[in-house]
């Protein structure tokens, strides 16, 4: 009985320590993401963000390389005339020589490098704005597949019903065998809906998955989006936020800025450095004088002073290439600031119009709709109409609620560019907006 005590200890003891010790989901619970929890996972975990925020540390060594100083230079040589006949003549020096940076070149480079930093931090930026609208809109599609499913077990329903009031009538005399038959093709019809609607959800999941950069073997769930209000901003507004605010825009300004420090950096490499150097030489000779020869040491002090002449080479062709490089980035940041208001008005009038089919569907269509299928399924029972006018109603039914559905993820969609278009999310934003 003892032992059975301490044996029954013993695993208890065990059992809490392995329960303590599994890692966070082991018991197998999924805890589901909403849409902004998601963006915010594929921020911070996204295979392609992790590669671009390296690139970081390439700018940041670019910008301690630009202000370094060049290294100075050591020089030795030594002279004798041992191969010459003159054993006793050598010479021995050493130098040491420092490359000076003339019109402010260290100055220069260290703002290209900063504007190139600063062009990488707005290009990193970019790219989580375009990754959280591919988060979005998956995950939008991702939902409507689901809802899709659950109209697709609905319509399987209606139909399982409808097989078996047509068996009960077919029973009692009322109809004949194709009535049933008909129900049962709609039975079947129902099975490859559930079937397709299946289909659809894997790609999508897989998709979504990849985007947030989930790790294989990882469960990960999602939840549906809130319902959404409709957007309140004026499209003025939203011009003038994207202009402000769009990472892109921020990025072509860096490159353009870049473009001017790299222009007044090429106009200073014109001037050319100066190199000064300081060396002592020691040398040692033998006079032949009568019948002796005089030895002599001499100990040599110098200065050196090294400048180009900039005869040929005056960096023309930097220059030239540094001012193409200039306009060029000048005209993008252009054409960008001038595309945004289009752009912006384009997913603008998407969204109103998605919200206004919303309405149409939830003021003027789905209300009515059950009630009409429920008074055709009763006018059915009762023999007052036949098969073909319920089976054509619940088509409809199914037929008007895809289309809401439909409605409903276009307006996500729509939204999700319209942010992405301004570079702003209207769900962080206190006044108006999506909530």
């Amino acid at each position: 009985m003892v032992r059975a005590s301490r044996f029954v200890s013993g695993a208890v003891h065990l059992f809490l320590t392995a329960v303590i010790l599994a890692p966070p989901g082991a018991s197998g619970e999924v805890r589901p993401l909403t849409l902004p929890q998601a963006v915010e996972y594929a921020l911070a975990h996204n295979g392609e963000l992790k590669a671009l925020r390296s690139e970081k540390d390439v700018a940041r060594a670019g910008l301690e390389r630009a202000v370094l100083l060049p290294n100075p230079t050591l020089e030795l040589s030594a002279d004798s005339g041992v191969m010459t006949g003159s054993p006793d003549e050598t010479t021995v020096s050493i130098g040491i020589s420092q490359e000076f940076l003339t019109g402010g070149k260290r100055a220069k480079r260290r703002a290209v490098a900063e504007r190139e930093a600063e062009a990488v931090h707005f290009q990193i930026a970019d790219r989580e704005r375009q990754i959280s609208q591919e988060v979005k809109s998956t995950f939008s599609e991702l939902m409507l597949a689901r809802k899709r499913r659950e109209l697709a077990q609905r319509a399987a329903e209606l139909n399982e019903t409808l097989l078996v009031i047509t068996r009960e009538r077919l029973a009692a005399g009322d109809i004949p065998e194709l009535e049933v038959s008909l129900a049962r093709v709609e039975v079947a019809r129902s099975e490859g809906r559930n079937i397709e609607a299946e289909r659809d959800l894997a790609p999508l999941l897989a998709r979504l998955r990849t985007l947030l950069g989930v790790p294989a073997g990882e469960e990960v769930g999602f939840d549906g989006i809130s319902e959404q209000r409709p957007l309140s901003i004026p499209l003025d507004d939203l011009v003038r936020l994207a202009l402000e605010n769009r990472p892109d825009l921020k990025a072509l300004q860096a490159a353009r800025a870049q473009g001017e420090a790299a222009v007044e950096l090429a106009e200073a490499e014109r001037i050319p450095n100066v190199t000064l150097g300081l060396g002592f030489t020691h040398e040692r000779s033998t006079d032949a004088t009568g019948s002796g020869d005089e030895k002599t040491r001499d100990n040599l002090l110098g200065v050196t002073l090294s400048i180009p002449l900039p005869l040929f080479d005056r960096n023309q062709a930097g220059i030239r290439q540094a001012r193409a490089v200039r306009q060029g980035a000048g005209n993008r940041l252009e054409f960008a600031r001038s595309s945004v208001p289009r752009e912006i008005e384009g997913d603008y009038a998407r969204l109103a119009a998605a919200e206004k089919t919303i309405k149409l569907y939830a003021d003027g269509i789905l209300p009515q709709l059950e009630d009409n299928l429920k008074l055709v399924q009763e006018a059915y029972r009762l023999g007052e109409v036949g098969i073909l006018s319920v089976i054509e109603e619940q088509k409809k039914y199914i037929e008007v609620h895809d289309g809401y559905l439909a409605a409903l993820a276009n307006r996500q969609t729509a939204l999700a560019r319209l942010e992405a278009s301004v570079g702003t999310d209207f769900q962080n934003r206190t006044s108006g907006g999506a909530q």
